[in-house]
């Protein structure tokens, strides 16, 4: 079996997963676990399925292999296994138990939701050397539809958590960081997400403070006293730069006549999406206008495509590189985001540019706010809308590259921008035809030399050689060999 047959068979037993009775409503998850011992052999276990409540990995590590040695075993769980004090239990995590049972490798479905929790299990468990694995996104979005009732729970769940845990699992420095006061928030940004995120408490009450301390936006001083965490101070702060210099964006507009407008959105993170599209506004199409007139046609990048790239930077990039900002650059051509930090492991470049990276979020509680607003995928990286809106509008595939320390995402404005970006040594070496054909095929990112020769209307051998062009210029891969063979955009 390879690990696409055990994660599947781990969503089967997932889905007989018993409910734990209980009286507050608390609604359990569906969990299902694999365990694949290094002799071949194998066992599975789900949530309560041997007593009320126990997890899936309780149930397979400690009651069916509790006497057998699991050195270099794997492990296929459709939900991330829990870190120590996650659950305000001074109990046994299951990320503890799968470290001292000397598990050589994880497969996680899905992060847990919760705010206070989401991939604080993952990362205990990289932090002790233990290699994880996303499972493949369909599934990961089969394990997320059967769950969703609990996983609309993670709110209330977060409620009741509590990190007792002497130290508990950080995903980042900034992660336990406490930084001014509430007077330091801005009231309309604070107000628009109560308004987004339909909460009843108003803001400035009590209630409404727990709510955001829930969510790990606030925290609470030894006074009792409600100050906002790190994280909370970038969303909400009205300065979060004089203490957190490296939140906020900084955007640059080239435009075709050589004038150059810069902007700096230095307020709270949650505004920065509709104030870059108020500044943005009017200004777009006339920064592709020097070809114009000489194009046939011109199809405008949606500014949408725009804010998803600028969130998905907002959100997910790494905080902990002090010296680089988020940037966005807009030309005649392109629009270019820059993010400090590579992928959140064990999330890679490639999967990115495939528009399959499994859905796991670096800040979850920046990540969850902004869902809240409906300015992010709940729990995904926004390829989905990516990949969909530049196919829907005919334009090149965005493009995903590594410049240390940035992730950059490139954005083409229009068909014409998959030549205008190429080296003119590159350019010069295609043919009319080939040029044409390349236009079509960054639109596309994945084709066999059928597919293209039926796009452009050329026989197979013409489609081959076409391709294989792009490869020797370094703008495609192949993959597989003979007639199977797919050719992929770099």
């Amino acid at each position: 079996m390879e690990p696409r047959d055990y994660m599947e068979l781990a969503v089967s037993v997932m889905k007989d997963s018993m409910a734990e009775p209980r009286d507050d409503g608390k609604l359990s998850p569906f969990v299902g676990a694999v365990l694949v011992k290094p002799n071949g052999s194998m066992d599975q276990a789900c949530r309560g399925e041997l007593r009320d409540g126990d997890h899936a990995e309780f149930t397979l590590l400690e009651r069916k292999n509790r006497d057998n040695r699991l050195d270099g075993s794997v492990l296929y769980v459709t939900l991330e296994p829990c870190a120590p004090g996650a659950r305000g239990e001074r109990k046994l995590s299951c990320a503890e138990r799968v470290v001292l049972a000397r598990i050589k490798k994880v497969y996680v479905g899905v992060a847990d939701p919760d705010p206070l929790v989401d991939r604080r299990g993952i990362k205990y468990l990289q932090d002790h050397g233990v290699e994880v694995v996303m499972f493949d996104r369909d599934l990961q979005e089969a394990i997320s539809n059967v769950n969703q009732p609990f996983f609309d729970q993670a709110l209330e769940r977060a409620q009741q958590a509590a990190i007792e845990a002497d130290e508990p699992t950080s995903l980042s420095t900034l992660d336990q960081a406490t930084v001014g006061a509430l007077s330091d928030l801005d009231a309309s940004a604070l107000n628009l997400y109560r308004a987004r995120a339909k909460i009843q408490p108003k803001v400035g009450t009590r209630a409404f403070e727990e709510r955001l301390a829930q969510q790990g936006v606030l925290t609470m001083d030894a006074a009792g006293v409600f100050r906002p965490s790190a994280f909370g101070l970038m969303l909400f702060g009205t300065h979060p730069r004089a203490a957190i210099p490296q939140a906020g964006l900084l955007a640059t507009i080239r435009y075709p006549d050589g004038r150059v407008e810069t902007r700096d959105f230095e307020g709270p993170l949650v505004l920065i999406p509709e104030a870059l599209e108020d500044w943005l506004e009017g200004k777009l199409p006339h920064v592709i206008s020097r070809n114009r007139m000489e194009r046939e046609t011109v199809q405008e990048l949606p500014f949408e495509v725009v804010r998803e790239a600028v969130v998905n930077a907002l959100v997910h990039r790494d905080y902990d590189v002090e010296g680089a900002k988020c940037q966005l650059s807009v030309d005649a051509d392109t629009v270019v985001v820059r993010s400090p930090g590579r992928p959140v492991p064990p999330i890679t470049i490639a999967q990115l540019q495939a528009f399959n990276a499994p859905m796991l979020s670096r800040n979850p509680r920046l990540h969850y706010t902004f869902a809240k607003m409906r300015l992010a995928e709940e729990r995904g990286l926004g390829l989905n809308s990516l990949a969909q809106q530049a196919k829907k509008h005919g334009l090149p595939l965005p493009r995903y590259q590594w410049d240390d320390p940035y992730l950059i995402l490139t954005l083409f404005r229009s068909a014409d921008a998959a030549i205008a970006v190429l080296p003119a040594h590159v350019v010069e070496s295609m043919s009319s035809s080939q040029a044409v054909g390349w236009k079509w095929f960054a639109a596309a990112g994945v084709a066999t030399s059928s597919e293209y020769a039926t796009a452009m209307s050329v026989g197979v051998r013409t489609a081959r050689r076409h391709l294989a062009a792009f490869v020797e210029l370094g703008l495609a891969r192949t993959e597989g060999t003979g007639p199977s063979t797919v050719y992929r955009t770099l």
